[in-house]
């Protein structure tokens, strides 16, 4: 979304100026171009060649001497497709409120007309001041995106709000403020990760999904609007950002929860891997090791969700599958489809280390209800997630 973007990253002199680094390094790994504009007081914090050497540009500091040109601020302004200034402290605020242009942020604030995001970070009583907060709601009813600071304990010793957020939480919501809300209003709801079936207190069955995909399918349609829900395997990942994530352990649990979401939903996108049997009678207690003798343990078939969802799902809802396959790729996904009742499967080859479970990365085939299909060629599970959901937008209308 950001790459060959013109980002505009104002710093101010905050205590949190530090996290401004990692946020820029970020922002650079996307792809994007990034310059730097630092008040005279955020200098007193943290000093410009680490910004200059990450963004790869000049910062600017000050209108006349730091540029060949005096006209500079205006240049910047112009060609920002996104302005973030992190931390921002009372002061801007109140500059930007009021209008005020009397260093080179300020001023160059005034000549940008492109999306804008403000990150607050000060003390807590300074950013429950009443003329802060009316400055603050001046600007969001002007237009600027405000991000609430965090609460916690503060660099002053105080106890609320006021921090500044994680960089990557910055970075999130960055995403989440210029993405087109094309899900907006849209119930979804996604399943992701493997089940753990016991087999005794220490022992289980499971697959090797990380949950990864997923994931990036919640994360991305709830910055597209969407109003996801997330049922979550075990995993170790972060739940996503504005997400409602229950987790389950077993396929039962699964199932439960989410055909009791089913009726609400619009969309259903099942990226878990469910495990396809499970032990027909878990020991209570740990099955001991037995020298030189084999064990041998009973397994019953589980419950096929995407086929029960299948069987239950209105003509208005929107079921999506996914099939992870050793070979005959094409075949076993479009029997699924078939089988299951699906509008549209995401079925990909495992074995490749670049691929599939626990991968970063991943190359699937889309097929449709209608015979149609595309193939997704490598390419990073953010990526991948959001071309699925433009299918899904153009299949169900």
């Amino acid at each position: 979304m950001l790459e060959n973007k013109n980002i505009l990253l104002g710093i101010t002199g905050g205590i949190a100026a530090y996290k401004a680094v990692e946020l820029l390094r970020l922002l650079k790994k996307t792809g994007a171009n990034v310059n730097v504009i630092m008040t005279k007081s955020a200098l007193e914090f943290v000093g410009r060649t680490t910004f200059e050497v990450l963004s790869e540009n000049k910062v600017l500091t000050d209108l006349f001497s730091d540029t060949d040109s005096s006209v500079k601020h205006i240049d910047l302004a112009t060609n920002a497709n996104v302005v973030i200034i992190a931390p921002a402290t009372a002061n801007i605020i109140a500059k930007l409120g009021a209008g005020i242009a009397d260093d080179a942020l300020s001023t160059t604030m005034l000549a940008v007309a492109c999306p804008v995001m403000i990150c607050p970070s000060m003390n807590t009583n300074m950013y429950q001041n009443i003329q802060v907060q009316r400055n603050l709601d001046s600007l969001e009813k002007d237009g600027f995106n405000i991000l609430d600071p965090d609460a916690g304990v503060l660099a002053c010793k105080t106890v609320g709000a006021g921090r500044l957020p994680d960089p990557w939480f910055i970075f999130d919501r960055l995403e989440a403020m210029l993405v087109k809300k094309d899900l907006k209003s849209k119930k979804i709801l996604v399943s992701a990760g493997p089940t753990v079936e016991a087999i005794d207190p220490v022992r289980f069955v499971s697959n090797h999904s990380s949950g990864k995909m997923g994931y990036a399918i919640a994360r991305a349609a709830e910055k597209r609007g969407g109003q996801v829900t997330l049922i979550s395997g075990p995993v170790t990942l972060e739940p996503p950002v504005n997400v409602e994530c229950i987790n389950v352990v077993n396929c039962e649990e699964m199932a439960e929860q989410m055909l009791s979401h089913l009726d609400e939903t619009d969309i259903i996108i099942k990226v878990a891997a469910v495990a396809d049997y499970r032990p027909v009678d878990p020991a209570d207690s740990k099955i001991k090791k037995k020298d030189n003798k084999a064990l041998s343990v009973a397994m019953t078939q589980n419950p096929d969700i995407a086929k029960l969802i299948g069987e239950k799902k209105r003509k208005d809802q929107f079921l999506v599958g996914f099939a992870a396959e050793t070979d005959d790729l094409e075949k076993n996904a479009i029997l699924k489809i078939k089988k299951k009742n699906l509008d549209m499967i995401a079925a990909n080859l495992v074995g490749s280390s670049d691929s599939g479970f626990k991968a970063d990365t991943n190359k699937v085939k889309l097929f449709f209800k209608d015979g149609s299909f595309i193939d997704i060629p490598l390419m990073d599970k953010e990526k991948v997630a959001d071309i699925l959901l433009d299918n899904i937008i153009e299949k169900k209308g």
